[in-house]
């Protein structure tokens, strides 16, 4: 059965705003690591924004590839130490 393309943005533009205000950023304030944890926050939150936009454009397709690099910067980015995220296997892959 192929994915319900609504529902799967729908669910995958939710789960990067609930990634996005759980997650926070790992290194000492001032450290080069902050400065890199802060450039892929503002990367992730960019996509969410770019996915809002292309759902508004009725273009879902750009908007799921939005939302899916979206989480693909914080969640890399919980697996090489820049962000404190939960680990219970829901918004990050991490555990």
């Amino acid at each position: 059965m192929a994915a319900d393309l609504e529902e799967k943005t729908n669910r995958y533009g939710e789960l990067l705003a609930a990634a996005l205000e759980a997650a926070t950023i790992a290194p000492p304030d001032g450290s080069p690591m902050a400065e890199a944890a802060a450039e892929c926050y503002e990367m992730a939150a960019s996509y969410l924004e770019d996915g809002r936009h292309f759902r508004e454009q009725d273009d879902p397709v750009n908007a799921l590839a939005s939302f899916s690099y979206g989480h693909a910067w914080l969640d890399a980015g919980a697996r090489i130490g820049l962000f404190d995220v939960p680990r219970d296997g829901h918004l990050f892959t991490v555990e």
